[in-house]
């Protein structure tokens, strides 16, 4: 799962009731976030969609997880945006439409959610609701990449190994499949191990030392709150 970290004035009514779902008290914080919602509160009604789409303090319904997203994304909370693009891509809780999908997706990536951006690049690099675009995919990629995105990290080392979208680097490809495989990305290990084999000496030395420099800049990935990102 992904997740978004809300922020939240301390105090509020909203943050009594994220405070509730991070202890996992689901029937406190659905009511909570409930009353806020019907009160118009666009965060509320995505933590709403959340709780909706994982079953949490409430059957499980993607439809009304989705409708609770529509609703946060058209008022414009970032990880509604995010969470619309991508149901509308995989067809969960609505109709499948790529193109729609691309523009909610456009809208939250251009405000700097890492998942967005990894989700968009993925539609553009399979010409899924627009024309295949690898340049604009590799580019959505490694903004998401620079900030923490494990899996984008994975994608970019694997456009830079192919050159795909970019001029073929080694050096670039074995940072980010290295900073991808220090979290668990299997496949991006798989594809350093192949690659190692191919580099000389000074691009080994100059891929350790950018390895280095990005993983004191990249961030953590927490985990709640977002829907499981589409298949890269």
């Amino acid at each position: 799962m992904l997740s978004a970290k809300a922020s939240v004035e301390n105090g509020s009514p909203l943050a009594d009731a994220v405070a509730a779902y991070n202890r996992d008290d689901f029937d406190e914080a659905f009511a909570l976030f409930e009353t806020l919602a019907n009160r118009g509160d666009a965060e509320a009604k995505t933590w709403l969609g959340v709780m909706y789409a994982h079953g949490q303090g409430v059957a499980s319904s993607l439809q009304m997880a989705f409708a609770l997203y529509l609703s946060g994304a058209e008022a414009g909370n970032v990880l509604a945006q995010t969470n619309v693009g991508a149901m509308l891509a995989m067809g969960q809780g609505v109709a499948r439409d790529e193109v729609e999908a691309i523009k909610w997706l456009t809208r939250a990536a251009e405000q700097g959610d890492q998942y967005a951006q990894y989700n968009l690049a993925t539609l553009l690099s399979k010409g899924q609701g627009a024309d295949a675009d690898p340049r604009a995919a590799a580019d959505w990629y490694r903004r998401a990449a620079e900030t923490g995105h494990y899996p984008s990290q994975a994608r970019l080392g694997f456009l830079y190994a192919n050159g795909t979208g970019v001029e073929k680097d080694r050096v670039e490809a074995y940072v980010w499949l290295s900073l991808a495989a220090q979290h668990g990305v299997g496949t991006a290990l798989n594809a350093l191990e192949g690659l190692v084999g191919q580099m000389s000496s000074d691009e080994k030395r100059a891929g350790a030392a950018a390895v280095s420099k990005w993983r004191s800049r990249t961030a953590d990935v927490s985990v709640h709150a977002r829907l499981t990102p589409m298949p890269g």
